[in-house]
This record gives C-alpha cells, sequence and structure tokens, in this order.
C-alpha cells in the first residue's frame, strides 16, 4: 500500500512537471480540460498521505533555504503594492505565491521518500521519451501551439527540458548498467539529443548537454570512481564535439534542425539577453533598493505588459524586481538550496543523488539564462534540491526531528 501510494505520487508528481510540454503535444493538447489542473488534483492527496505516514528527518541546514524562499514569496507579494504592471503583476504573482509553495513542497516530498523518487525519475524518463518521439515523428510543429511566435517559444522550450532532463536520467542508467543494456541506454541519450535538435530550443540543448555530462559524473564520483567521472565528461565533451561538427561540415544534413540553425545562425539571441541583462542591472540601480515591483521590468525596459520580455535571469530578475531584498532572499534560498545538496549528496547515495541531478541540472541550468519567477519547474527544483537534506521512514503517523 505505502509503496503504491509513494509511485502513484511519483508519477503524478512527473505529470506536474512536465504538464507545460504535455498539455500541448498530441493527442493531449485536444483534451477539454488543463492537464495542470488534473496532476494537481491527483497529486495533493498523496502528498497530504504520504506526510502524514512517513517520519521526517530533517537536516539541520535547511530551515534558511526554506524560510528564505518563503520571505521571498511574501516579499514579491508586497513589491506587487508599487509595481507599474496590473497584466503581468496578475499573471505571475499567481504562480509564485500559489503554484510556488505546493510546487517546492512536491519536490521535497517526491525528492525524500525513495520509492516516490524512484517512480518520479522513471515517469520523467519515459515522458521525456514520448515527447522525444513525437518530436522525431514531425510532430514538432504541434509544440508551437496556436497563440503565435512567442508561445511557440515557451512550448518547444519546454518541450526540450522534458528532453533534457529524460537524457540526463538515461545517461545514469547507462553509467549504472552493462553490456548490451549500456549500448541501449547510450543510443537512447543519442536519440533525445537528436531530438532536441528539431524543436529549436537552445537553452534546452545546452541543459541536455549539462545534464548529460554531470550527472553520471556525480554518480561516478560519489562511488568512489573519480577517474571513471573524469573520462565520462571527457566522452560527453569529444561526443559533442564530433556530433556538432559532423553537422555543421554538412550543411545538408543539418537543414531544418531548427535548434541548430538558432544556435549558430541567430545571434539576435544572445544579443537580446545581453540587453535584458544590462537593463535589469540598470533598472535595479535606479530603483534601489527597493526595485521596480513585481512584474514590473517590462514597462520600465519599454516593451509595455508583455510578460515575455522578463530578464532571463532569476537573480537578476529578482534583484530588478524586488530589489536588495529579492536578491538577497533569492540568494538564500536557491543558494542555499544548492549548498544543502552539496553537502547532503554522498549521505544520499548515488545513484539517488545523480537522479535529483539529473532532474535539477537541466531546470538550474535554464534559471541563468531563461523562464521568470513563475514558472512552476524551478520551485519544483527547488523542491527536490533541498529533498536531499530530508529522509523519509514508514511511521504510523509523521512527525519531525532533527537529525
Amino acid at each position: 500500500m505505502n509503496i503504491a501510494l509513494a509511485g502513484f505520487a511519483g508519477v503524478a508528481g512527473a505529470v506536474l512537471q512536465a504538464a507545460g510540454a504535455l498539455k500541448t503535444a498530441p493527442p493531449l493538447a485536444f483534451l477539454p480540460f488543463d492537464l495542470t489542473i488534473l496532476a494537481l488534483v491527483l497529486l495533493l492527496p498523496a502528498l497530504a498521505l504520504l506526510l502524514a505516514t512517513r517520519r521526517w528527518l530533517l537536516a539541520p541546514g535547511l530551515g534558511l533555504p526554506i524560510a528564505g524562499a518563503a520571505c521571498l514569496w511574501f516579499w514579491l507579494v508586497v513589491a506587487g503594492g508599487w509595481s507599474a504592471s496590473g497584466l503581468v503583476l496578475g499573471q505571475k504573482l499567481p504562480e509564485i505565491v500559489v503554484l510556488g509553495p505546493l510546487m517546492l513542497v512536491a519536490g521535497l516530498v517526491l525528492g525524500a521518500e525513495p520509492a516516490a523518487r524512484g517512480a518520479l525519475a522513471a515517469a520523467s524518463l519515459w515522458i521525456g521519451v514520448g515527447i522525444g518521439v513525437l518530436v522525431g515523428l514531425g510532430a514538432q510543429d504541434m509544440f508551437a501551439g496556436p497563440d503565435g511566435l512567442e508561445q511557440a517559444r515557451v512550448h518547444y522550450q519546454l518541450a526540450g527540458l522534458a528532453m533534457a532532463s529524460a537524457a540526463a536520467l538515461a545517461a545514469v542508467r547507462a553509467v549504472e548498467s552493462r553490456g548490451a543494456a549500456r549500448l541501449g541506454w547510450l543510443a537512447l541519450v543519442g536519440g533525445l539529443a537528436a531530438a532536441s535538435l528539431l524543436p529549436g530550443g537552445r537553452t534546452a540543448l545546452l541543459a541536455l548537454g549539462a545534464g548529460v555530462a554531470l550527472a553520471p559524473a556525480l554518480l561516478l564520483h560519489l562511488a568512489g570512481r573519480g577517474r571513471a567521472a573524469m573520462l565520462w565528461l571527457a566522452l560527453v565533451a569529444l561526443a559533442g564535439l564530433a556530433g556538432a561538427a559532423l553537422l555543421l561540415l554538412d550543411p545538408e544534413r543539418a537543414e531544418g534542425l531548427r535548434t541548430l540553425e538558432r544556435l549558430t545562425g541567430d545571434p539576435a539571441g544572445l544579443e537580446a539577453r545581453l540587453a535584458l541583462w544590462s537593463a535589469a542591472l540598470e533598472w535595479a540601480g535606479r530603483e534601489a533598493p527597493f526595485g521596480l515591483g513585481t512584474g514590473g521590468f517590462s514597462i520600465a525596459a519599454g516593451h509595455g505588459e508583455w510578460r515575455g520580455r522578463y530578464p532571463h535571469n532569476h537573480a537578476l530578475e529578482a534583484l530588478a524586481e524586488g530589489g536588495l531584498p529579492g536578491l538577497l532572499l533569492w540568494l538564500t534560498a536557491f543558494g542555499g538550496a544548492a549548498l544543502v545538496a552539496w553537502r547532503h549528496a554522498a549521505g544520499l547515495g548515488p545513484a539517488a543523488a545523480a537522479r535529483i541531478a539529473a532532474l535539477t541540472l537541466p531546470v538550474a541550468f535554464t534559471l541563468m539564462v531563461s523562464t521568470d519567477l513563475g514558472n512552476r519547474m524551478a520551485w519544483f527544483a527547488l523542491g527536490l534540491a533541498l529533498s536531499c537534506g530530508v529522509a523519509a521512514r514508514p511511521a504510523a503517523w509523521g512527525r519531525l526531528r532533527h537529525v
């Protein structure tokens, strides 16, 4: 019963995390209801049961980043009081203060409970593979959605991130396997990497490379195989360079690969990000110490009520819109979670730590170059990182105590 409950919660959590990509993919794009809401309805009772039927052991350093996240949510509500935005504020703030806490708790619980963590990793892997198959079969245009270019970019970025996490998880399985099974997992990694070249998400492609390189290397390092970890990193780098050279030297082979075309032939993306980063720093200085107010950046930067023109860097967004308190609280939450994960990864075990890394690294990479504070995947990844400092044990009723 307990294992079945944990497994169900893990699968529901994986669906919730990937709902942004799934609900724009055929045939789910034609569902008459919002997949995010369905996944939440299924997940929340399962989370409540897990919390009630486990004994939760919390590491002492966990309180500061959790408090940082809670204070950041509160501060962003307060900062909305002096924001010039109405539309963007109304879109973003509910996602931060309603979905944000739910996603953090979900990531923390599912990452700490062993059976739930295993189900989450397995479901995320096969969801990413399914999306990769749809993209490979030519369905990538379905991820563009009906709402124009900006919405299309969001959708193919989400599809790419789902494939990036799946590729990192498959790479972990490859390192754990032997013989023909290892070759099969490596072939799956290659297939996902090839599929990620199609929809156009440059950040997702780079996140895929980071996850595939670092998650298995972490597993090998924690298992005491330092040389094997370095060898894996070298092999991934060589494979990436060889693949890039093969495509770049044969323009016909690269034709139609939207991600590669945008990565090599569209410098406007990098220039736009540099301009947004510069504007975020400039307005943070002008409006110091309390910032522009939540959702106020796009208006101040001259783009009007356009949510797509956020600073494209989580820390800079917290600074520009929340001022110095916003940046300090963001660093406390996300920087503190990174320290928790680093300190407790060894105690978690190589296999579990590698899977947490595979699920969080692509999102962490994306936070630095894309997505805004309202993105639920960011808060879910924060919870997963914090789960490295939490242990769940079976119990008649859950209770908290320090370890």
